[in-house]
């Protein structure tokens, strides 16, 4: 393990602040990180949108309006910033102490961070958080690619595989405190759905297998758009769904521990799917589309199964074959591949490939 103790500033998303879920994996994502790196002696300050709470994690909490989600617009969009713009604040703050840290480490998937990377005297790290989703971020990121070698970072190679960089992308995974999710080896008769309430993530796919097969669904995440979670309910009035909110991740893993199955059901190309890795913790099965960052996390057959994607068919199908999985087996691939040890492992590796 590398001995180096780092001085390290992370530069949260600007879509919202942390702990609301507005920010979707990168809040578990950015939270994990940071968890890992102080348990290894580094020093660390998180600088993120006004209102941020990440337990006793120290954040610098800057205030602006926040940035457009990347998924809602499309690829020829043009590259926006609000009036009084959190996203600028976050990287004028970050250029003024910059000498007080050793690497600078970016969280957001937006364009400025990218574009200001040459004129800063720190190393800045960048995790990309979301497949190809536009033509100029492709630009940006693949110059930073060039210029600095080894600074980009992604969650998985399916992810990667989106990019024309996908050679200079440095595939890091996930992870979790395993400490934090109970595994549950007696489920009760419910499936679950995790993750914001968007038309991306094919929500209305599960509702459908649900009120098919008369299981209750429960269905938690921040709700991004209301209209859209309008539009399933009123396609499924007499679906057996359950809406939780956005819940803490006590809370998350309390309800998903007791379900059958987790349910992932994305109409994109998922970066990786940090849901899926907390189902798996508490020993639930997750059925996936065959799509982005769940089929490497996903053993088919073994810890869940993979389905063609878009298919409620399949969805059902697989629900039916869930007898079949050991639940002990999925808290065992959770404890070989995705704990917070493992994860540190990988993100202090790069850190100081970067620095070093």
């Amino acid at each position: 393990m590398p001995t180096d103790l780092l001085k390290l500033l992370f530069i949260s998303t600007p879509v919202g602040p942390l702990g609301t879920g507005l920010g979707g994996g990168v809040e578990l994502t950015l939270n994990n990180i940071a968890q890992g790196m102080l348990r290894r002696g580094h020093k660390l300050q998180i600088v993120a949108p006004f209102g941020s709470v990440l337990g006793t994690l120290p954040i610098v909490q800057i205030a602006g309006k926040y940035q457009l989600t990347a998924q809602t617009q499309g690829r020829d969009a043009p590259i926006i910033l609000p009036e009084n713009p959190n996203l600028a604040s976050l990287w004028d703050y970050a250029r003024e102490v910059q000498n007080d840290w050793d690497l600078i480490v970016n969280f957001a998937y937006d364009w400025l961070p990218f574009y200001l990377t040459p004129f800063f005297g720190r190393p800045i790290a960048h995790l990309v958080s979301m497949g190809s989703l536009s033509d100029e971020m492709d630009r940006i990121i693949g110059r930073v690619a060039m210029q600095f070698p080894g600074t980009i970072g992604v969650h998985s190679l399916a992810q990667a595989a989106t990019f024309p960089f996908a050679q200079s992308c440095r595939c890091l995974g996930n992870g979790i405190d395993l400490s934090l999710y109970d595994f549950c080896e007696e489920p009760q008769s419910s499936l679950a759905w995790v993750g914001r309430i968007s038309p991306e993530k094919g929500l209305e796919d599960a509702v459908a297998a649900a009120n098919r097969t008369g299981l209750r669904l429960k269905v938690m995440g921040a709700m991004h758009d209301k209209a859209y979670w309008e539009q399933v309910c009123e396609a499924f009035p007499s679906a057996p769904i359950d809406y939780l909110g956005f819940l803490s991740t006590d809370e998350l893993q309390q309800q998903l521990r007791e379900c059958r199955a987790l349910l992932m059901t994305p109409r994109w190309v998922e970066a990786f799917g940090n849901v899926a890795i907390e189902a798996l913790a508490c020993g639930v099965p997750v059925i996936s589309y065959r799509r982005g960052g769940p089929t490497e996390i996903v053993r088919d057959g073994e810890t869940g199964f993979l389905v063609e994607p878009d298919s409620v068919d399949g969805l059902i199908e697989a629900i039916g074959k869930l007898d079949t999985i050991n639940r002990k087996d999925c808290r065992a691939r959770a404890e070989v591949e995705y704990s917070l040890e493992a994860l540190s492992d990988r993100f202090d590796a790069w850190f100081q490939d970067i620095v070093g």
